[in-house]
């Protein structure tokens, strides 16, 4: 009896078709759920993190202060300009506060933060970094089209610093005020849903961009009014640190930057963990 061939046409047993194999969808990153008291308690530990090692975090918030300057400068010498730089320093506000979370990452872990570490915590991430900074800049250009329409369709020309405070202030503007608060809402809001806690998620594992800002996106969504009231706390204290001069940057930014790694922390179950998923 002659041995049987396979047929030319049927596939080899060690060449399986991979392309019909089954794919498994990876489960997404799980939730704590949080209560309106966890915000104060993340500044309290971002001001703990702050008194560690207060030179490298004042470092960081001698950046946060010479950034405030120069845009106030451009603003008042180069309207035009302002929109570029301050976009500029949307991209490179990240890569700071990347700094932070790596000192307060390590102090979490029992180490002693590194100033040269903590300047170069974003190397091993830059790819991703850049993509999330892309969708931050287009983001931010987005934002500042619409207040530039905004104010041309409500006055003539663009007021100088002075004016421009002063006509946010004046009731009589109620329709540019209304409009321009809406987009800031709009925008910002956008921008700190995507970004509260996919950043540090970033510097702590192997997450793509878009992962990190989905999820980060979820925990707003799942989780509205203690976020909202992270973010109103946030805007706060950074109003409060531009008074005077933006002299309060030297130490509230690197405390809420701090505190936005106890965020992500007291948010994102950690992986490999038992923790249920609560945040729905």
């Amino acid at each position: 009896m002659s041995p049987t061939h396979p047929a030319a046409d049927d596939p080899p047993d060690a060449l399986p078709d991979d392309t019909a194999a089954p794919t498994h969808d990876a489960p997404p990153i799980r939730l704590r759920k949080i209560r309106f008291g966890d915000p104060l308690r993340w500044l309290a530990r971002g001001l703990n993190d702050y008194l560690a090692h207060p030179a490298i975090s004042l470092f960081f918030g001698v950046c946060f202060m010479a950034m405030g300057w120069t845009l106030m400068k451009v603003y008042e010498n180069a309207p035009a300009y302002t929109l570029a730089m301050s976009a500029g320093f949307l991209l490179l506000g990240p890569f700071l506060c990347m700094g932070l979370y790596q000192m307060s990452m390590r102090l979490e872990r029992g180490l002693v933060p590194d100033f040269g570490d903590s300047l170069t915590a974003w190397d091993e991430r830059i790819g991703q970094m850049a993509i999330f900074g892309f969708v931050l800049l287009v983001l931010e250009m987005l934002w500042g089209r619409a207040t530039m329409v905004i104010f041309a369709v409500s006055f003539d020309g663009m007021p100088d610093l002075k004016g421009s405070l002063l006509t946010l202030l004046d009731p009589e503007n109620i329709g540019f005020i209304t409009a321009y608060l809406a987009a800031s809402v709009l925008f910002g809001g956008l921008i700190f849903s995507i970004s509260v806690v996919s950043i540090p998620m970033m510097l702590d594992r192997q997450v793509d961009a878009i992962t990190a800002g989905l999820t980060s996106l979820r925990l707003v969504l799942n989780q509205p009014g203690v976020m909202v009231w992270w973010a109103v706390l946030i805007t706060v204290l950074m109003v409060l640190a531009m008074l005077p001069w933006f002299l309060g940057l030297l130490f509230i930014g690197p405390v809420v930057g701090h505190a936005s790694w106890h965020a992500y922390r007291a948010t994102v179950i950690d992986e490999g963990s038992d923790e249920v998923d609560t945040s729905a």
